[in-house]
């Protein structure tokens, strides 16, 4: 199709990405983006770009991703709890100030012909446009005043985002407990002299720390900033936290049974978020461009360009979104794995959402998986043969475990508390341990083990779960992560 008109709701970098293709695939077509802030004014510090993001924006715009890449900053991964510390390479990141990557692709839209628009709030439908890309984040008005099937799930955890004026040396994941409970930090550099740092906690400890009081939306969170920059001295440095508008927030997961109607069409957080710990809103802004911008080349018309489109992208983004909803989960309970090693715990934060195999991260880091399984299993492992090895080493499950056959969709939920109570009376009659059995596809098991580590850490006993044979990785990664003591194989 050739479009002859394309407004852009939203000047974020799915909006500014979006529009650049456009005029760049069509350039006959006038593209405007409407944005309703000012052009140098943005809220938030860094944005992360993965590996295979970055070949993505190699192969649709390599003028812009050059840019992007050379005004940000590659680092490796560091997880610190108390003096222990383990270092894991994944330098393939780029993290990149948000303000630096709005200014590049302002000016990378503009030299490609698109209009730009500040300072005024617009509807699709005052447009006058024969297509509108709704790029209005996770707080869209079009997606809420449409007929787009809007889902938002809330999460239990709540967390802030704000920055430091000095770089890190590699991203940096670090609990610490304070006399009201703990606080963990995800941070990481962005730039020369810059930092984000994201801090999250659970409610209890965040209402026991006084912070559940209200705060001026414009203003930022000085209360728990001051709180949080004493907490967490140590990686800090001596520097100070930096707010922008921080203030405490629950994520919401926002789901659209549709992303089209009529000429408009949803992108980025308007249409979905993944959860901070493993999903990008800048990447899947980024990548929802790409693929709205093919389909628009390759439909005859604009439906079926927002259908191709929605098809072709739809399974990429619910698979990030259930990664990152397991992601969340295991972040939200993450002070109970403190006592486990470092290099244990890297193990089971890699494997947290069943997207990196035990084998592919003994690649990537053999030293931390091999450190790992001499301390799940209390000798060296060969120099191959992980999954076989861990499971080898297993002794014979007692007879008298008492069965939990219960399929939850979250662990940590009240279906949760009521296995974890059972669980417990079990224990208050005598009761050695557990059996955790289920249905076998994957996502079942990967839930099957997270139930079995909240009972196993909050009732005690020996915890088994059974799993399929051919889902050997996460039977033997759930061993070494301590998500369960022993694992029986089913067909």
């Amino acid at each position: 199709m050739q479009p002859r008109r394309v407004a852009v709701l939203g000047g974020g970098p799915g909006g500014l990405y979006a529009a650049r293709l456009l005029k760049l695939a069509f350039p006959s077509c006038e593209v405007a983006v409407h944005e309703q802030g000012e052009p140098d004014t943005t809220f938030g510090f860094g944005v992360g770009l993965a590996a295979g993001t970055q070949r993505k924006l190699a192969a649709a715009d390599p003028a812009t991703l050059r840019d992007v890449v050379a005004a940000g900053c590659r680092h490796d991964m560091t997880l610190r709890v108390g003096a222990d510390v383990v270092r894991v390479r994944n330098d393939r990141l780029v993290g990149v100030a948000r303000t630096e990557l709005l200014a590049i692709l302002q000016r990378h839209a503009e030299k490609a012909g698109v209009t730009l628009h500040f300072g005024a709030r617009r509807t699709a439908a005052e447009l006058d446009a024969d297509l509108v890309i709704a790029a209005d984040g996770v707080g869209s008005a079009t997606r809420e005043q449409g007929p787009f099937d809007a889902r938002i799930e809330t999460g239990r955890g709540l967390y802030l985002w704000c920055g430091a004026d000095f770089a890190l040396d590699d991203a940096l994941f670090e609990p610490v407990r304070t006399e009201h409970g703990v606080f963990v930090t995800h941070a990481y550099p962005y730039g020369a002299g810059r930092s984000t740092f994201l801090i999250e906690t659970d409610e209890a400890t965040w209402r026991r720390a006084g912070f559940d009081r209200a705060v001026d939306e414009t203003a930022s969170d000085e209360v728990s900033l001051r709180y949080l920059q004493d907490a967490f001295a140590g990686p800090l440095r001596g520097h100070r936290l930096i707010g922008n508008r921080t203030r405490w927030l629950r994520f919401r997961t926002v789901h659209c049974g549709r992303w089209a109607a009529g000429n408009t069409v949803l992108l980025g957080d308007a249409a979905h978020t993944a959860h901070f710990s493993i999903g990008s809103g800048t990447k899947l802004a980024m990548e929802d461009a790409i693929g709205l911008v093919e389909a628009l080349r390759s439909a005859p018309g604009t439906a079926e360009a927002f259908a191709a489109f929605e098809t072709n992208r739809r399974p990429a983004v619910e698979r990030l979104q259930e990664l990152a909803r397991r992601s969340r989960l295991w972040w939200e309970s993450f002070p109970a794995r403190t006592h486990l090693p470092v290099e244990r715990l890297m193990v089971a934060y890699m494997t947290r959402a069943g997207n990196v195999p035990l084998e592919r991260f003994a690649v990537t880091s053999p030293d931390v998986v091999a450190t790992a399984l001499t301390q799940y299993a209390g000798a060296p492992p060969p120099e191959g043969g992980f999954v076989d090895w861990v499971l080898d080493r297993q002794p014979a499950p007692p007879g008298d475990l008492v069965t939990i056959g219960d399929v939850v969709a979250d662990p940590w939920d009240l279906e949760g508390d009521a296995v974890v109570a059972r669980a417990r009376e079990a224990r208050d009659r005598g009761a050695a341990g557990f059996r955790f059995t289920g249905p076998g596809d994957r996502g079942a098991l990967l839930t099957r083990l997270d139930l079995a580590e909240r009972v196993r850490l909050e009732a005690g006993g020996i915890v088994l779960v059974e799993g399929p044979a051919a889902l050997r990785d996460d039977l033997a990664a759930g061993l070494v992560s301590a998500r369960t003591d022993l694992i029986e194989e089913t067909a």
